[in-house]
């Protein structure tokens, strides 16, 4: 591991370009770099399908990568390789709402395993988790961007060489502020 690993909490912050905005800046410690947002920019009343961010603090949990495509990201956060089985609910009334599931899932959810590549590296964040309330929204991610920086569905994302530089910064108790 590099000295870029540092035990003190690392605090990611996310600003919108304006107002309604789904383009940001991203910074943590001395890097600042371009960031995609939902395609309805950040919102303080996050509800499922609204395609805004939610504003708010959010721990970093998992970092989840595909073995076959990119190398494993170092970091002090617990990484897991992702898996063609592996999905993450997005039904409000599912039991499961906002957790990550086993495919085929009878009930409405995302891929995890992507043909596009914004899943390579995938961070799960603390958001509406414990517990998931019902249309609070799902599948809040930090994850890689599109090139040109389109919109996301409701996520945070940046290229994967600024994602890698975030993450061996990110050990325990590291979190994202968007706002």
């Amino acid at each position: 591991m590099s000295s870029n690993l540092s035990a003190t909490p690392v605090l990611i912050t996310v600003r919108s370009l304006s107002a309604g905005a789904a383009s940001g800046r991203l910074t943590c410690g001395g890097l600042d770099v371009a960031c995609a947002l939902g395609r309805g920019g950040i919102t303080r009343d996050k509800r499922e399908g609204d395609g805004a961010a939610p504003a708010g603090r959010f721990a970093l949990l998992t970092v989840y990568y595909r073995a076959d495509r990119v190398a494993r990201p170092r970091t002090r956060l617990p990484v897991t390789e992702l898996h063609p089985w592996m999905g993450w609910c997005d039904a409000p009334d599912h039991p499961r709402y906002n957790h990550l599931v086993t495919r085929p899932f009878t009930a409405s959810h995302e891929a995890m395993w992507r043909d596009d590549h914004l899943y390579d590296i995938v961070v799960v964040l603390d958001c509406n988790l414990r517990p998931a309330v019902r249309g609070r929204g799902s599948a809040i991610f930090f994850h890689l961007a599109r090139p040109g920086y389109p919109p996301t569905e409701g996520c945070v994302a940046v290229k994967e060489q600024d994602m890698r530089h975030i993450l061996e910064r990110c050990g325990p108790g590291a979190a994202i502020c968007i706002d």
